[in-house]
């Protein structure tokens, strides 16, 4: 027997970082079930290309850059959306930022201010003004990509680590105090991945294999392999779902 709880279909998507990685792997997969997704990330170019290859596969697509660590790129998107479509059914808070690896005692104060930039303002101001717009419109469903690293800190990860574990925070007070408006507002908490923005944990040898020793199913995850449980949060599969933070990590935190 078919289902259509996880049709998508006349529904308007964000998604943020979806240039590459896991972000890609998400905006393809919600267009694949109908929605309309607008690609964005930091260079117009880039997300177009995704843009346009979603729509040369039969879906809807179209291409919107934002920093989300700038406020005014921000408001850019949303008045953006409210023009072109006038509502947002589903807001993945995807975009993250994690330019320093080392001691968190010898933390560059200018990385810090970047990751914090973009990981917890960058999601708390995303998730406010799709927020508005939701309530307006009687609901909607935020999906924030947090990671295993906001429950068990990565090693020389100090200031991710912290960021991340902000985001689950956030994620729990969006989805208690929004949840009378009908918005849905959870977590992915993804484990070792095989992306870029993981390069320097995947490329480096010792370090990889020494991650992969604690996951279970023996290897890193594949970005299309976390798209499905935001797949399952944004759709009517996961009605009843609110402030949960879900870890994909192939056992590893078991």
């Amino acid at each position: 027997m078919q289902t259509t709880m996880f049709d998508l279909t006349g529904k308007i998507a964000l998604v943020t970082g979806a240039s590459r990685g896991i972000g890609e792997a998400i905006a393809r997969l919600l267009a694949q079930q109908g929605a309309h997704v607008i690609v964005s990330s930091r260079k117009q170019e880039v997300c177009e290309e995704i843009a346009a290859s979603i729509r040369e596969n039969g879906n809807k697509a179209s291409a919107f850059a934002c920093h989300v660590g700038d406020l005014e790129s921000v408001d850019a998107i949303f008045e953006h959306i409210q023009s072109e479509h006038g509502r947002l059914d589903i807001l993945v808070n995807n975009a993250a930022a994690n330019p320093y690896f080392g001691h968190i005692l010898d933390t560059d104060p200018v990385a810090y201010q970047k990751t914090v930039d973009v990981n917890i303002r960058g999601y708390f101001f995303m998730s406010t003004k799709a927020g508005k717009m939701m309530r307006e419109q009687g609901g909607g469903a935020i999906v924030n990509t947090a990671s295993v690293n906001g429950i068990v800190p990565g090693n020389f990860q100090g200031i991710y680590s912290i960021t991340k574990a902000a985001v689950i925070n956030m994620t729990k007070a969006f989805a208690k105090e929004c949840g009378q408006f009908n918005i849905r507002v959870n977590a992915l908490l993804p484990g070792l991945t095989d992306t870029k923005f993981a390069s320097a944990l995947i490329n480096n040898d010792e370090t990889r294999n020494k991650a992969v020793e604690r996951i279970p199913l023996g290897r890193p995850a594949q970005p299309e392999e976390m798209a499905g449980t935001v797949l399952y949060l944004v759709s009517d599969a996961a009605s009843f779902t609110n402030g949960a933070c879900i870890i994909v990590d192939g056992g590893m935190l078991a």
